[in-house]
């Protein structure tokens, strides 16, 4: 079973200007990508997953705190599941993998940050997406 994990990205700087990589992220599996962008920082975007869909997600503006949890039984999952939390920022061009199977929480850390999103399945190619209430598995105040 797949966990998720961060692919790490870096940065490069000379008289030229910056240059940001990732070259061990294969995005060869790739359909679809999208932006998020919070209304703001106290908003937290969430709890939403995929039994079957995959997930890439890279800061290219600002940072983000991701809260992940691997869910149980998807038509009603424990309550008490243990959360990984991430955190990405456009510093370097990390990508933070998200296996199937679970289900995030995205919360910005700085105003007008932008997160994007890659996924491996086209919008309406299949029906994979479950939401469940923000404070369902942990209490955001």
């Amino acid at each position: 079973m797949e966990t998720p994990q961060i692919i790490k990205g870096g940065k490069y700087s000379d008289d030229r200007g910056n240059l940001f990589f990732n070259n061990n992220f294969n995005a060869s599996q790739i359909k679809r990508i999208y932006y998020i962008e919070n209304a703001d920082t106290k908003f937290v975007r969430g709890w939403t997953g995929h039994k079957i869909e995959q997930r890439w997600l890279s800061a290219s503006q600002g940072s983000f705190t991701i809260r992940l949890i691997k869910i149980d039984h998807w038509e009603k999952p424990s309550e008490n599941l243990p959360i990984l939390k991430f955190e990405l920022n456009s510093g370097q061009l990390d990508v933070l993998h998200i296996p199937k199977g679970y289900v995030s929480a995205i919360q910005s850390r700085e105003e007008k940050s932008r997160l994007l999103v890659m996924a491996d399945y086209f919008l309406g190619e299949i029906a994979d997406d479950y939401r469940f209430p923000i404070d369902y598995f942990e209490n955001f105040k």
